[in-house]
């Protein structure tokens, strides 16, 4: 391994550099690769040590990272030299998945919204309004169109906490992930979802804890632990690549039924344990914080948290009532492109349709008041035909039982003022005819 960066570096100061760099990945190895050479190391010393310790193609190579160099408490939004915004992207996306990768998908997000930030609402470069920390951390954009993100700061102590009280027996998280520079960072870089029964800062009596993995350089493990009533009955590592998924903006679905959580990345589930959480200590609190990560060249963000409590079986209120309505179906912003991870609910709507042959149904979908109504009322039945067309085509479900209609913004259920709100709006609902 060594003698090929013989040949490459003959000085005698790259002689030392060689030195250090053969006793670093000594140790590195031993340690199974837990930390990176020094950052003072020449770019080609550093690209020699890449090509040893990291052969082949690296997933996310291609991937740019936010604007360097930001001053803290500075908008860390990205700007051109002329001091305009630019429209370089951070993270791109492979692009869309055909929805038939998600014919699967059994997560179903809850029916009633206790909490949605897209942080659309706060500024860039302060933090965010409807979130509490004992740390820092603020928002951003990559000027592009995947709107704004609240960047984590690392630290053993750090929550951040969206503000919400108490959750119900059945609820599920969403939010999106944003990464940059974690294919440099040690192997336990991770995020961790903790839910507890205490609004502060400190670990309590009863909570429950998982880790998604970030690290690009190996392979790493999702980590659950637990404890109920001061007793500590899990903690596991369980294993799953997602390399490449956190490279891509990744969506994630957590679902807590009772003591049941499962947690999916995408359309995949990756983590399904049944007694996680004690059945009579209830959780009230949902924290986020940063696991391994350094904060300087290794950096996370999250956005479009979610949070909901979990109703009925769509399947069975469908069947009991004739008539359902979710804001568990969602689109791209201003598209009629329905997003993957709302398969879950369309799947549950083929599952009924398969039981009930003769049942047809008509599908109506309904906007929030951003844009002119015209717009909103065309958007609307663009929506409720492309969820027909996503039962057609993934399911096979013959045509002729649908009808499908758009109300626009007439019918809000929320007010439109309000973030959450607009999301509540934005439903499809399927009436039986």
């Amino acid at each position: 391994m060594l003698t090929f960066i013989t040949f490459a570096f003959a000085t005698p100061i790259q002689a030392q550099i060689l030195k250090k760099l053969g006793k670093r990945a000594e140790k590195a190895a031993e340690r199974t690769v837990e930390n990176r050479v020094d950052r003072e190391i020449s770019k080609k010393t550093d690209a020699a040590l890449d090509s040893i310790l990291e052969p082949g193609e690296k997933q996310g190579k291609n991937v740019p990272l936010p604007q360097e160099g930001v001053a803290e408490g500075k908008s860390m939004e990205p700007t051109t030299n002329d001091g305009s915004p630019s429209t370089r992207d951070v993270g791109e996306s492979s692009g869309p998945k055909a929805l038939s990768v998600y014919s699967k998908f059994d997560f179903v997000p809850g029916d009633e919204q206790l909490f949605f930030d897209d942080f659309s609402n706060d500024f860039v470069g302060d933090f965010p309004a409807r979130w509490n920390t004992n740390g820092g951390g603020e928002i951003v954009n990559f000027g592009d169109e995947s709107g704004k993100w609240l960047e984590l700061i690392p630290g053993s102590g750090t929550y951040y906490i969206p503000d919400l009280t108490g959750l119900p027996q059945d609820y599920t998280i969403e939010f999106d992930i944003q990464v940059s520079g974690v294919e440099r960072v040690s192997t336990s870089a991770s995020l961790r979802v903790a839910l507890m029964d205490d609004p502060g800062f400190k670990s309590s009596k009863n909570m429950a804890w998982i880790q998604i993995p970030l690290v690009q350089w190996t392979a790493g493990d999702f980590k659950v632990w637990n404890q109920i009533n001061g007793e500590q009955t899990i903690s596991n590592s369980i294993s799953g690549d997602i390399r490449s998924k956190v490279m891509n903006r990744p969506h994630i679905s957590i679902a807590v039924n009772g003591p049941r959580l499962r947690l999916y990345v995408d359309e995949s589930k990756y983590v399904d344990i049944p007694r996680m959480i004690g059945s009579e200590s209830p959780m009230t609190h949902v924290k986020y914080q940063l696991v391994g990560i350094d904060g300087e060249e290794e950096r996370a963000f999250i956005s479009n948290v979610k949070i909901a409590k979990g109703g009925e079986d769509l399947r069975r209120k469908l069947l009991s009532e004739g008539k359902i309505s979710t804001n568990g179906i969602l689109f791209d912003s201003g598209s009629d492109n329905i997003k993957p991870e709302s398969m879950g609910i369309i799947r549950q709507i083929f599952q009924v349709l398969q039981q009930e042959s003769s049942m047809s149904l008509q599908i109506v979908g309904h906007t929030d008041a951003d844009g002119s109504e015209d717009t909103n009322l065309k958007l609307s039945k663009d929506r409720a035909l492309a969820v027909k067309n996503a039962l057609i085509t993934v399911y096979n479900v013959d045509e002729n039982r649908f009808s499908t209609d758009g109300k626009g913004e007439s019918e809000p259920v929320a007010d439109n003022a309000s973030t959450q709100g607009k999301a509540q709006n934005r439903r499809v609902e399927f009436i039986k005819l």
